[in-house]
């Protein structure tokens, strides 16, 4: 299958080395608005250059799109491609809001088009562990899960970019960018959130940006787990994410890119995330798995074996929620 990029920024590098290192696919053109970034790709990947996302639409030949571009194109440039016949897969979120999330679901159903939403931390060593000792019931019903993220962005990494920072076009901030994978990995762990309870804050940038950078929130789960969550861009340092599972039968923790179980005061690692060379530590070499199972999934016909757009909506829905319940101070139900 022939793929296309558009947008050429930090991680469409990820989606090119992992397109061209697959049998079934090959990277055929990138799209950048800034012209002299598209041809420094196309040259790089031995490929297609253009400005216009809408003139690559054109090409027959092209079958799937990626969508590497910032939050607020997602919904329209999803719809337009697959309205022109092609599958997508575009990185988190899936939209900036419920409301355009369903209309591009709606659009992959009326076209029979493939969309998949970029959560490739559910391809990491340590959650397919978990979810796979999850799913056999060995440690018994899970009684409560928490999410902790504490990383670093500077200043600059929001004033260097026309969209970061902004609700119009960046749809929020450390949730609806960073901390987005831990919400999608907990409800993904833990099944159904009944309801949330809610903090956000701007608690280091508030003269630079108009979303968050801080939240916190209480989760409850139809099974009836406890969740506990937190996330903030406002430590001095991007430390690994935490995670941990209370079961009845036991404790899975991911800590320091590891998973281990712990057992009767006993500690064994079951799994360790592989890093990727050249790419950020905590983005690892999942978005490899996750997009040869996309391509899979289009080949055989089987949406089982990938996010879809369904699946990507949840964790955006969790945050419209949390966001509500900060706003008016107390618990939302879904």
């Amino acid at each position: 299958m022939n793929a296309a990029i558009i947008g050429c920024g930090a991680i469409h590098e990820m989606h090119a080395r992992a397109i061209m290192a697959l049998p079934n696919a090959n990277l055929k053109a990138v799209v950048d608005c800034n012209e002299e970034r598209a041809k420094q790709a196309a040259e790089k990947y031995d490929c297609k250059a253009y400005v216009d996302y809408k003139e690559m639409l054109k090409d027959s030949e092209i079958d799937v799109v990626h969508l590497c571009t910032p939050h607020y194109l997602h919904g329209v440039m999803a719809i337009d491609a697959m309205g022109a016949g092609k599958h997508v897969l575009t990185e988190k979120p899936i939209a900036i809001n419920i409301q355009q999330g369903e209309e591009m679901i709606k659009v992959s159903k009326e076209t029979h088009r493939h969309l998949c939403v970029c959560f490739q931390t559910r391809y990491r060593n340590s959650s397919l562990k978990v979810k796979e000792i999850l799913d056999s019931g060995k440690l018994g019903a899970i009684k409560g899960i928490k999410g902790i993220l504490t990383w670093y962005r500077s200043e600059e990494y929001y004033t260097g970019s026309h969209w970061r920072g902004k609700f119009e076009t960046e749809g929020g901030g450390v949730l609806i960018n960073q901390a987005i994978h831990t919400l999608d990995l907990m409800q993904w762990f833990g099944g159904e959130v009944e309801a949330i309870k809610g903090h956000v804050d701007t608690r280091v940038f508030q003269d630079v940006i108009e979303v968050e950078d801080t939240a916190d929130a209480q989760l409850y789960f139809k099974n009836g787990a406890r969740g506990i969550f937190f996330a903030t861009n406002g430590y001095s340092d991007n430390a690994p994410i935490q995670m941990e599972i209370h079961c009845e039968d036991g404790i899975l923790r991911i800590e320091d890119e590891s998973l281990f179980l712990i057992q009767n005061d006993e500690k064994k690692a079951l799994a360790h995330n592989q890093p990727l060379e050249g790419a950020k530590g905590y983005w690892g070499n999942s978005h490899k798995k996750m997009i040869e199972r996309f391509y899979r999934g289009i080949q055989n016909h089987d949406d089982s074996i990938y996010v879809t757009g369904e699946e990507g909506l949840k964790a955006l829905q969790l945050i419209e929620v949390l966001n509500k319940s900060s706003r008016l101070n107390k618990k939302i139900y879904l």
